[in-house]
């Protein structure tokens, strides 16, 4: 597999270019210089389920560190003063740096659904729901940066499994262990599935998402016994 100075180096590459993309679009210099940090940051994302050593180390301590400025614009709409808004980040940086990546360490094993591509989506959809701002253009630009950056490693990993060697191409163990939708792993595979559905269903409670596509965010029904009276409207 390709080891973390390539991983690195190719998703900072991709985002150099993406956000190039973007300045040309028209968004800010300071919106599409975060976008190619992201890019950078997620090509270390899927090593979050690595044993030891520095991917996994690096990993954390950037994932660490980029959430809580991911979520500093929807703390600002609840109205959080300053305080709170520093001791809210504190809180979510202690948690993922001793709490979630302990949880990785225990549970998941390397090149298993967290290297995949529902597992590409899971962090764009995260990376969606914990950022919110007023420009949904800006808000999807930053998710999609996410996804560009974990694509590159889980693709860079497949390739670094191909081989060539006296005229011929060989394929090691290790193909299609990354680009994949499921694993060998029935609970995982469910688990990851099912993170996967409710992330989903929080984006679809999104009032920006919706206004962004024409809904009015009140007429769509977002508990149970909405469902239950728009699915008896029908009958």
């Amino acid at each position: 597999m390709a080891d973390f100075r390539t991983h690195i180096s190719v998703s900072t590459a991709a985002g150099i270019l993406y956000g190039m993309g973007g300045y040309q679009a028209g968004l800010a210099w300071e919106s599409c210089v975060l976008g190619t940090a992201l890019c950078s940051v997620s090509g270390m994302l899927p090593d979050l389920d690595s044993d030891s050593g520095i991917p996994l180390r690096e990993a954390v301590a950037f994932s660490s560190a980029f959430v809580p400025m991911l979520m500093v614009d929807r703390l600002q709409r609840l109205g959080c003063n300053h305080e709170m808004m520093l001791l809210i980040t504190v809180g979510i940086y202690f948690m993922l740096r001793f709490g979630i990546a302990e949880a990785f360490r225990r549970y998941t094993v390397h090149r298993g659904m967290w290297h995949s591509i529902p597992a590409a989506f899971i962090a764009c959809l995260f990376a969606f729901v914990a950022s919110s701002c007023v420009d949904m253009n800006l808000r999807l630009f930053k998710t999609v940066a996410v996804f560009v950056g974990f694509m590159s490693h889980i693709l860079l990993d497949e390739i670094w499994s191909i081989e060539y060697r006296r005229g011929r191409y060989l394929f090691k163990h290790s193909f299609g262990t990354a680009l994949k939708f499921w694993s060998q792993n029935r609970i995982a595979n469910m688990f990851c599935y099912s993170l996967l559905f409710l992330l989903c269903f929080i984006a679809y409670q999104d009032e920006g998402l919706m206004n962004r596509f024409g809904y009015d965010s009140h007429s769509v029904p977002h508990t149970a016994s909405q469902w239950i009276e728009m699915v008896r409207s029908y009958w």
